[in-house]
């Protein structure tokens, strides 16, 4: 029978139950009671019972050497499905948690100037977790990976900073980086750590500076001297915006502009207000543009279907007749 840190037991020839804290070898481990005694007790004489280390259906356990030296560390895992590169054809992306923590974690790529999460959820101590299956061309069409993780434990533990790391990979870091062997793994891996400062002495005190203090009653001055409230329909009101992309909203003097230069200012203004709605939170937007030869909003649409994340439709033509397009952002 295996036991590993973070397995529930009871104890086979007296009454009580605990969490393995630690291996003392390999038929002998520590328990702590639920009084908050750690014990040593054989093996034999524990009877496994419900554990919080299966906290992912799809997460594997990692088997454990009792006679090494185990130290806590969090990877980022890329593994080919084959030890030769050029029979190489699947990647395959894991979470390894070298670790005696519970990890909270979320997994994520940079999409041109966003972040969008794949895969999110809880990983067990020493698990690794598969993450994505993927080609090479993945790592060409997305560098950027963003791995976030919380820790904690089910016991007593000393609390720990969380992990948030964005990872450069390519195919070209790949093909400089060292591939490793490790047990866990059919083939070579590479490897990239996340964390390994586990601090188990240490306490983690985060104090106030005078700065931040005196931000926090600026906040709280200014909020208690506003005693005005939006209701919902006024807040959701204040997310909306519309813009008129008539030249003439846009320039003082029209004079001397030619249609090429006019259409550039139109879409300009459009470019603009999109990104600073990403950036704002903003939800809805009307954008007017007129009906005229229909080039203005052809110009709009190609560049709206290209933009991840919204839909678009005319607007309302009760509103704005057939001279109007709106904008959701999800």
């Amino acid at each position: 029978m295996k036991l590993r840190i973070g397995d529930k037991v009871r104890l086979l020839n007296e009454v009580g139950e605990g969490v393995v804290s630690r291996i003392k070898d390999q038929s002998s481990v520590y328990v702590e009671m639920q009084d908050g005694f750690e014990i040593p007790f054989l093996i034999k004489q524990l009877v496994p019972i419900h554990t919080e280390l299966i906290l992912n259906k799809d997460a594997e356990n990692i088997e454990l050497n009792t006679e090494a030296q185990l130290n806590d560390a969090i990877y980022f895992i890329i593994e080919p499905d084959h030890d030769l590169q050029s029979l190489i054809s699947d990647y395959k992306i894991y979470l390894f948690n070298a670790s005696s923590f519970n990890v909270v974690f979320t997994y994520s790529i940079k999409d041109d100037a966003y972040f969008q999460t794949l895969k999110h959820g809880e990983v067990g101590a020493y698990q690794k977790i598969a993450l994505k299956n993927v080609k090479l061309k993945y790592f060409e069409e997305f560098n950027f990976h963003k791995i976030e993780c919380l820790f904690y434990k089910n016991s007593h533990y000393k609390a720990q900073l969380p992990v948030s790391v964005v990872l450069n990979v390519s195919p070209k870091i790949l093909a400089k980086s060292n591939k490793v062997k490790h047990d866990e793994f059919k083939h070579f891996v590479y490897a990239f750590l996340l964390k390994e400062d586990f601090m188990f002495k240490e306490e983690i005190v985060q104090e106030l500076s005078l700065i931040e203090i005196a931000k926090l009653e600026a906040i709280k001055e200014f909020k208690t001297k506003s005693k005005v409230s939006k209701s919902n329909k006024e807040y959701l009101k204040s997310l909306e915006i519309e813009v008129d992309l008539h030249i003439e909203e846009l320039v003082e003097n029209i004079n001397g502009l030619s249609n090429f230069e006019m259409l550039n200012i139109q879409i300009e203004k459009f470019d603009k207000t999109m990104d600073n709605a990403f950036e704002n939170n903003t939800k809805k937007i009307i954008f007017i543009h007129g009906i005229g030869n229909g080039r203005l909003k052809a110009e709009i649409t190609n560049r709206l279907k290209h933009i991840k994340g919204i839909t678009f439709h005319d607007a309302s033509h009760k509103e704005y007749g057939f001279g109007a397009t709106q904008v959701n952002i999800l």
